[in-house]
């Protein structure tokens, strides 16, 4: 245990100067309400991998939709790279155009059903470019909305609880295709997510946020893949579950 605590008070942060991804002082709030978001400071590298977990309430959703220019920076600064897709826990595809038009739509070029084939083979859903979107299966839609988001070649990619919708297994199989698809194209990714387990197989640091503020901002020093028998695995999981108010009898 003493050396699990070791390693992770061992593994360095990143800081402003090499992060891709940086808020500084962010607060928001809705009218005369409290802050949603109070003073918040956040760094993400290029290339890193972060969760975001918090009860409901905490800011999650409203830190998610800041970064990717849905709500205004209002008091605070934020900055990020030009190019960031987001992808929501429903797939959000037009049902009257067919697959591979909702991937490059309000894309502008003469090849777009060629690079919509490409990124949907690479989700595993080249034999359904064609098809309707009310066709596809939940997973489907999901993989689809993927690759919606990664034809646009994202240095920032943000998801917002894709799979909270999706039964089990089908969830456990979308978790190693965001894995494998991050080691290939090594954006800066940003997981809100409720499930530790996820953040934990995902994911580099694990934040969590309380009231609108960072309490906790853990490195997770495993190497992947991941596996729940790993004794670090287990201790840090207790850890963001004591973080989040769920203890052991």
């Amino acid at each position: 245990m003493n050396r699990i605590v070791q390693e992770l008070r061992e593994v360095r942060l990143p800081s402003r100067n090499d992060a891709a991804v940086i808020v500084q002082g962010l607060t928001r709030r809705f009218g005369d309400g409290p802050a949603v978001l109070e003073h918040l400071d956040l760094a993400i590298a290029p290339g890193e991998f972060v969760a975001l977990l918090g009860h409901s309430g905490s800011g999650k959703s409203t830190l998610l939709r800041t970064l990717a220019g849905l709500d205004p920076v209002i008091e605070g600064s934020v900055s990020r790279p030009g190019e960031v897709s987001v992808v929501f826990q429903e797939s959000r595809l037009l049902p009257w155009k067919r697959v591979w038009q909702n991937i490059v739509l309000g894309q502008a070029g003469a090849n777009g059903r060629e690079r919509a084939m490409a990124v949907l083979k690479e989700v595993g859903l080249g034999h359904r470019g064609d098809a309707w979107p009310l066709t596809l299966s939940g997973g489907e839609a999901q993989r689809a909305a993927l690759a919606r988001a990664l034809v646009r070649e994202p240095a920032f990619l943000m998801l917002d609880e894709p799979f909270a919708a999706l039964d089990a297994l089908t969830r456990l199989k979308m978790q190693r295709l965001v894995s494998d698809l991050w080691v290939r194209h090594r954006c800066s990714v940003l997981l809100v997510t409720h499930d530790v387990d996820e953040a934990l197989l995902l994911a580099d640091r694990a934040v969590v946020l309380e009231r609108g503020r960072i309490r906790m901002d853990l490195p997770i020093p495993m190497e992947r893949p991941r596996r729940h028998a790993d004794p670090r695995f287990e201790h840090l999981r207790t850890v963001l579950l004591g973080t989040l108010g769920v203890h052991d009898d």
